[in-house]
């Protein structure tokens, strides 16, 4: 069952907050026995789901981005399990926000949608509203994304930049993650409350919750890309403090220990990755 992601170049305007645009085609469902596992990556994303639905698991609990709607995903923290609705042809538009890009267009606390999934019509109103019935007339993918990045070119124009808060993202993404939140107090002369207050109300978690994600997915996608055939060697270890840490992160980020995850199918999780 083919599985491909296309990759879409962002408006020239658009590229400090956007990490990745994408094309997402499927023939129908990912394989019985493909774990369909989403592992965080630090992106608020939107998804715009023109032809079928996707589903979503999110700590327990059922999300659907339904077919003809337009879906905002906050933060995700946790392993997701993902799949496409129907057993059909699917396609979808996805855009990830840089972890320092989201705030600039959507302008509530972000903390409120972590780990949710949300249409966009209940996040944004009428703007909302009216964006999914602009997506739906556009009669051809390309139209689709042209609106869509008109929509966020407005969003965009109403926002201002926060300085210390972009500061921080890059420090953060600088060190892959290995940054203290002590550092940043010393670097910004702001205290941890205050950061993480910062953080919760223009990403949706805290720092050092961020450095987390930002910390695994080094290990992860070197793994997936192919750059390093086993979590095991002893140098992959060098921005943990032990091996126990990364393995505890590990099973917190995909949900299965280290030894089991290795001997599963992943490939719609990996693909996804990339």
């Amino acid at each position: 069952m083919p599985v491909q992601f296309h990759h879409i170049e962002p408006h020239s305007l658009l590229k400090n907050y956007i990490e990745k645009m994408w094309l997402f085609k499927s023939s129908g469902k990912m394989p019985f026995d493909d774990m369909k596992l989403i592992v965080p990556n630090g992106n608020i994303k939107i998804t715009v789901s023109y032809q079928n639905g996707i589903v979503a698991a999110i700590n327990e609990k059922q999300f659907a981005s339904k077919e003809n709607d337009i879906t905002l995903t906050g933060l995700i923290d946790v392993p997701v399990i993902l799949d496409v609705d129907e057993d059909v042809a699917t396609e979808t538009i996805g855009i990830e926000f840089s972890p320092k890009g989201a705030y600039r267009f959507f302008h509530f606390t972000l903390n409120d949608i972590q780990n949710q999934i949300y249409s966009i019509s209940d996040v944004l109103g009428n703007i909302g509203k009216k964006l999914v019935e602009q997506i739906n007339r556009a009669t051809t993918v390309q139209q689709k994304i042209v609106l869509l990045q008109q929509f966020l070119l407005k969003l965009l124009s109403s926002e201002k930049e926060d300085l210390i808060f972009e500061y921080c993202i890059e420090k953060i993404v600088a060190s892959k993650g290995s940054i203290t939140i002590k550092e940043l107090e010393k670097k910004t002369g702001y205290s941890s409350r205050w950061l993480n207050m910062k953080f919760n109300d223009k990403l949706g978690v805290s720092p050092k919750n961020l450095s987390s994600i930002i910390r695994f997915k080094q290990y992860y996608q070197a793994f997936i890309n192919g750059n390093e055939k086993s979590f095991f060697r002893n140098d992959f270890y060098e921005l943990y403090y032990d091996q126990s840490h990364f393995i505890k992160d590990f099973k917190r980020f995909t949900g299965l220990p280290l030894a089991k995850f290795e001997k599963q199918t992943n490939d719609f999780g990996e693909s996804y990755y990339r």
